[in-house]
């Protein structure tokens, strides 16, 4: 109850181990009506109707709001929890700075003539117009064929069907382009898990001799997207999620990014002696100015290779649902997948994580089973990836049965 003393009855914010409490702005509209009764003398109506009650109504606003923005920004500080400019404020902490859109990335063959080499940063571009880099040189070999990936130059989401790829800039030599799996698709500026999942794995960027640490490094990389860093320290070849590492060998793939750079990347990392394995091989000067004569290095890493997922949504059929339910139910397992923390390389997807998505599509979805594999007419639950692999998914890949 008020008094001349100047106390209220309006509850107060505590600071309790479990953090900032603010009271309830039912109990705040409560104190205030009652300070507001005390001054008058008593028996004021109180009802929220009345200039009094809007009174009381509008300090409670205003104060609830307060209390607010102080949660907020407490909340800020936690890594945890914290977005927008505070989320930034703990990344430059860390010498981090939220990343830009991505770019798509897409697997290509290159058809020529035997020993050509299609120089980095050729161009090429998709059937919706958009064009792409080489991100490293690429020698076609005596077969006439040659592998590479290309990064979209229009960065974001930017989906690039299988085989919709075609020569743009003009290579003496190269005479055809393609793609058989659909690009892996970029993303808009970094979201607020994202970069705390970052964050949080820069911690390890500061030391050097330790995987954590190689990873983080390459995936500050400009274009990357995904990164996969392994090393066998046993005294014989050893095969690691599918692929074959040399005795001590360091195995590193990476999507995105130019070849210089993620050597690079790798190089500032990597403890000495330790052998390079992979099938990109670039060589780099150290960048340590106390060197009169820099030495140079041939650093391997691997390409991750666009591996096409592939599923089967089955649901029952009835009078409801209508002659877009295909059209539908692939536009959400699109968007469910670009969201899959775990379509990255090495992953494993689960099509559990999808039925959410598809129910959300309409009252008229009744999902029977979905499966995922990494072949056509998938009758399993989950799809593995070697650690050279990345998933991509295409719209066609997608098969919606009714029954």
């Amino acid at each position: 109850m008020s008094t001349s003393n100047g106390t209220t009855s309006v509850p107060t914010a505590t600071f309790t181990d479990a953090g900032f409490v603010a009271p309830a702005e039912s109990d705040i509209l409560t104190g205030a009506l009652a300070d507001l009764n005390s001054a008058m003398g008593g028996n004021l109506n109180t009802d929220i109707s009345t200039p009094q009650g809007q009174i009381a109504t509008s300090f409670t606003a205003a104060l609830g709001d307060a209390y607010a923005q102080i949660l907020a920004v407490l909340n800020g500080v936690d890594p945890s929890r914290a977005s927008g400019r505070l989320q930034d404020a703990i990344g430059n902490i860390y010498f981090l700075s939220r990343k830009g859109a991505t770019s798509t990335v897409v697997t290509v063959v290159c058809a020529g003539v035997p020993s050509v080499v299609i120089p980095e940063g050729t161009l090429i571009q998709d059937s919706a117009g958009y064009r792409y880099s080489a991100d490293g040189a690429i020698t076609i070999d005596e077969t006439g064929k040659g592998t590479g990936t290309f990064t979209c130059t229009t960065s974001g989401a930017i989906a690039c069907a299988a085989n919709s790829v075609s020569t743009y800039q003009t290579i003496s030599g190269l005479t055809s382009v393609s793609n058989p799996s659909a690009g892996v698709e970029g993303s808009d500026e970094e979201g607020r898990v994202a970069f705390e999942k970052r964050r949080s794995a820069s911690v390890a960027m500061n030391s050097v001799n330790v995987l954590d640490a190689i990873a983080s490094n390459v995936g500050e990389v400009d274009g990357v997207t995904s990164v996969y860093a392994v090393d066998n320290p046993t005294s014989a070849a050893a095969t690691v999620g599918g692929v074959s590492i040399d005795a001590y060998g360091l195995f590193v793939c990476v999507n995105g990014g130019t070849d210089e750079d993620v050597a690079l990347a790798i190089l500032e990392k990597k403890p000495p002696g330790c052998p390079y394995v992979g099938t990109t091989s670039v060589t780099v000067t150290d960048p340590n100015r106390k060197y009169t004569t820099p030495p140079s290095y041939v650093v391997k890493f691997t390409r991750a290779t666009a591996t096409a997922t592939y599923f089967n949504v089955t649901i029952r059929s009835g009078v409801d649902v209508p002659s877009t339910a295909t059209a539908s139910i692939q536009a959400a397992v699109l968007a469910a997948f670009d969201d899959d923390d775990n379509a990255t390389i090495g992953g494993i997807l689960y099509s559990s994580a999808y039925y959410t998505a598809v129910a959300a599509v309409g009252s008229w979805v009744t999902i029977i089973e979905i499966t995922i594999g990494t072949a056509a007419s998938p009758t399993g639950f989950v799809a593995d990836f070697d650690i050279d692999q990345i998933p991509t998914l295409d719209a066609s890949d997608i098969t919606v049965t009714v029954s």
